[in-house]
């Protein structure tokens, strides 16, 4: 299974019917495509949307719909827009359930790094510090290196998005949940074993007697 697919898909077994729940630029908006056939989320775009869906068929777009990267969506009936001063009230009042954005760094305290790399020509931080601020739960989809180097660190090089802990981390290795005590690794990919992921992460892991297999079935 391809390495996004595989992090998209574990996470949409996170999601719970009935919730309201933002989907980041990039990994994250493939998420949608994966829930589970009985579960119904309404996904939600800091731009000014409540319902959006992928596309029903490639190519079949309105280039007035998009999400928050300007990416071509769809929309679900009964689907309803609003300005962004509407949206992030939504999220800064704490209305959202769960948001699942992407990760450049996460640290042994749990805190994310996601918006930009010193040096590098970036619009701003978006709704990426709202998010981690506002939503009731957040949830880091990302690889779990990059280019051979550990995303999961003793402590964020590159600054951060908030100073408030994520609630669990995704990754193609395994899943990970930070806590006050530290991080828990509290699942392992398919054909990953403990030591690969341990050996891939600079951050100290704690590890439970019982580490299963990544659920990737609803």
């Amino acid at each position: 299974m391809d390495s996004k697919v595989l992090i998209a898909t574990r996470v949409a077994r996170e999601l719970k019917s009935g919730s309201l729940a933002n989907l980041g630029i990039g990994l994250p908006t493939l998420v949608a495509s994966y829930l589970p056939k009985d579960v119904e989320v309404s996904f939600q775009s800091e731009n000014g949307i409540i319902g959006m869906s992928t596309l029903p068929h490639p190519g079949l777009f309105d280039e007035d719909l998009t999400d928050a990267g300007g990416t071509p969506i769809g929309s679900v009936p009964g689907a309803c827009a609003f300005d962004s001063s509407f949206s992030f009230g939504l999220i800064r009042g704490g209305h959202l359930d769960v948001t699942v954005l992407g990760g450049l760094q996460v640290d042994e305290r749990g805190l994310l790094a996601n918006w930009m790399v010193p040096g590098k020509m970036v619009p701003g931080m978006g709704g990426a510090m709202d998010l981690v601020a506002g939503a009731k739960r957040v949830i880091v989809a990302m690889t779990h290196t990059a280019k051979g180097s550990p995303k999961i660190v003793k402590e964020c090089s590159l600054p951060l998005t908030a100073v408030r802990r994520v609630d669990l981390v995704v990754t193609d290795l395994a899943v990970i949940e930070p806590t006050d005590e530290g991080l828990v690794l509290r699942e392992v990919a398919p054909g990953v074993s403990i030591e690969d992921v341990l050996e891939a992460t600079e951050a100290t892991l704690i590890v439970p007697d019982d580490v299963p297999e990544m659920a990737l079935e609803a």
